[in-house]
């Protein structure tokens, strides 16, 4: 089969285990959890993929695929249901000998290495499936073209006392990086990485290719890959991205992103009036039903919900149904959840297919300056009626 060259292809590593989002990732792999009501995680790399022109994406999963893999189906949501090109789905597969799992991040893109050469690409572009944000990869592109930049990293400036959090990449003042630090413990710079590498590909496939000869390497970009470039003297700049960027790998910070999308001036709107349209698989349900009786403030309420009880800043999903006398604050119901009379849910994070039952309460509320603890109910379980879930606890 001839394939079509491609400029530039993407590739998104969707495979990690999402231990730290719990109960919300048992069955389900973290690109492929809900976010924002009507949305999945992975949204929002493919989406920028589309409104920069790029049309050519791979996606590595790993751990519980299943979802993911339905969801994202032939990629005609996004756009991606090309004949040459589009989206492919593409998982660890055995070798003559021995079936092998990802063992880290550059170890994905050197299993895949044949994915890749079908295109002839003159770049790589690697992302990763667990942030929310909106981004022009064909800007960052450009600017790694003017510079004769063999890897390009996107970089955010942190606060200097989170820098220790991130990967910090120390530049020069043209903007090229002379030392690479895994969460230094006093950093030199607040130059995170967000974890967004434009390669030149016959130098990337190289490193890769010497990596995976090296039986003492972690087959990491961040600890391997990139301090290899480093060493060997090639050139790689900083792209500073100015704009909304989360990683919500953890439960207070998707809860946190989620909060941030309420408000009449939100940190990061969800509207494409900017023409950066985030794309999403419609499940075409009806509109939403809001009954007179109920009160809501500061809420986003997907299509196919039933509204009768009291929704304050909160995200609720779709195909939702919060009964009369029901009170839904400060927390994010993701879909086909039902929450039933004078139930209580408060500063919580409650999955899909979940019941809370009457009278039942999950969380509680927290002061102004006090530790959030938000309680998380994981996908399809029932809260009996009338039972307590503390605040932050995990179901």
């Amino acid at each position: 089969m001839n394939f079509q060259k491609k400029q530039c292809v993407a590739m998104l590593l969707a495979g990690g285990q999402g231990s730290r989002l719990m109960v919300l990732t048992e069955n389900t792999a973290k690109p492929a959890v809900p976010f924002g009501g009507k949305y999945r995680i992975i949204d929002f790399p493919l989406s920028n993929c589309v409104n920069s022109g790029i049309d050519t994406v791979g996606i590595l999963t790993q751990y519980q695929p299943l979802e993911l893999n339905e969801y994202i189906g032939n990629g005609q949501p996004w756009h991606l249901n090309r004949s040459h090109g589009g989206v492919q789905v593409l998982p660890p597969y055995a070798r003559s000998k021995k079936s092998e799992w990802y063992k880290g991040t550059a170890n994905a893109i050197y299993q895949n290495i044949p994915f890749i050469e079908r295109y002839d690409p003159d770049y790589v572009l690697i992302l990763s499936g667990d942030h929310i944000y909106k981004m022009d990869y064909a800007a960052m592109l450009r600017y790694h073209e003017q510079q004769g930049s063999d890897c390009t990293i996107a970089v955010r400036t942190v606060p200097i006392e989170e820098a220790s959090r991130f990967g910090i990449m120390n530049t020069n003042e043209d903007g090229s990086i002379y030392e690479f630090e895994e969460k230094p413990k006093k950093p030199k710079s607040t130059n995170a990485s967000m974890g967004i590498y434009i390669f030149n590909w016959k130098v990337l496939r190289e490193f890769l290719i010497a990596d995976e000869e090296d039986p003492k390497s972690s087959n990491d970009f961040g600890k391997n890959i990139i301090p290899a470039l480093l060493e060997s003297g090639h050139k790689l700049y900083a792209y500073e991205f100015q704009g909304y960027w989360k990683d919500v790998g953890t439960i207070s910070s998707l809860w946190e992103a989620n909060m941030e999308l309420l408000g009449t001036e939100p940190e990061f709107d969800l509207s494409d009036a900017s023409g950066n349209r985030i794309y999403a698989r419609n499940y075409a349900m009806p509109s939403s039903f809001i009954a007179k009786e109920s009160k809501n403030e500061n809420c986003l309420v997907a299509e196919g919900c039933e509204i009768y009880g009291n929704i304050c800043h909160s995200v609720i999903s779709n195909g939702c149904i919060i009964e009369s006398g029901a009170i839904v604050e400060d927390s994010v119901i993701m879909p086909n959840v039902r929450i039933e009379a004078g139930a209580i849910v408060r500063h919580a994070i409650v999955g899909e297919d979940c019941v809370i039952s009457r009278g039942a309460v999950v969380g509680g509320s927290f002061g102004p300056g006090e530790e959030k603890s938000i309680s998380v109910i994981g996908k399809g379980k029932v809260i009996p009626a009338n039972e307590a879930v503390k605040p932050g606890e995990i179901r």
